[in-house]
């Protein structure tokens, strides 16, 4: 796994917007300039100083497979952003503010990413040249503490259904619209994705707020749609080493292609 950070040029007034700022409205158009430092060899070889239009076939890291139902974000918005996410493919992004009028974007991924050549022509994006991606160990013991944060969608679905499995085993699998957990039960949400994610939450120190936007061009103007973000920060103490490291590497929760789902950590003091 690799981890990157990229420096976003946002400006100081609001007013006055840089590009880099109003290219953060749009989750769709970050996630689709991230999946451009995933370039095919084909892509290198035949376009060199990327002069040709964006093309989903030539980014293999925005396959058309979806980890997401349709009715979640929406089929269109869906189309191109979605890739499984393993230890072989797919990555995961945050947006981090930071103090003073700075933004920092925190990419980890499962392949070494070629940010010359995503950005070679949208430098005008960046605050400063892309830092070189560092490779990161998810290797960890069970008892192990660690700072954390993470940025997330939390939703349920409405209702559940029961469904045939393999042979005579009957399942329930959630078939429900997707809806937003309300905020008296965010902490309640996280919990439980840690019980099945290889970890338990010690402490929440922080709960942020907040929304992020997208949208899709090829769609008509006014379907711009918002996801609610909530910030977590706190402890948490690893209570399944391997299913630990699955869950960092494949994220928490859903809308991940948004900027969400990413668990980032730090040593405890």
């Amino acid at each position: 796994m690799y981890l990157s950070h990229l420096m976003i040029d946002i400006g100081s007034n609001p007013d006055r917007p840089r590009p880099g700022r109003l290219w953060l409205r749009n989750m769709y158009h970050v996630h689709q300039r991230l999946c451009m430092a995933f370039p095919s060899p084909e892509r290198l070889v035949n376009d060199r100083e990327f002069l040709k239009p964006y093309t989903p076939d030539d980014f293999p890291e925005s396959r058309y497979i979806a980890d997401q139902k349709a009715d979640e974000v929406g089929a269109e918005a869906l189309k191109h952003v979605h890739t499984p996410r393993n230890p072989k493919g797919g990555f995961l992004f945050r947006v981090d503010p930071l103090s003073g009028a700075s933004v920092a974007i925190l990419v980890l991924s499962a392949t070494k990413p070629n940010w010359d050549y995503a950005f070679q022509n949208a430098l005008f994006l960046l605050a400063a040249p892309p830092s070189e991606p560092r490779p990161l160990q998810v290797d960890f013991e069970k008892g192990s503490a660690f700072r954390f944060r993470l940025a997330a969608n939390p939703t349920k679905r409405l209702r559940k259904e029961s469904v045939h499995a393999k042979g005579d085993k009957i399942e329930e699998k959630w078939v429900g619209k997707r809806v937003p957990v309300p905020p008296d039960k965010w902490e309640e949400w996280l919990t439980r994705r840690a019980e099945n994610s290889g970890f338990r939450v010690r402490e929440i120190t922080n709960l942020q707020a907040s929304y992020v936007y997208f949208n899709n061009r090829s769609t008509e103007r006014g379907t711009g749609q918002r996801l609610r973000s909530v910030r977590y920060d706190g402890i948490l103490e690893v209570t399944d080493a391997e299913a630990f490291r699955k869950a960092l590497i494949s994220g928490i929760g859903p809308a991940k292609a948004f900027g969400f789902g990413l668990l980032s950590l730090a040593k405890t003091m």
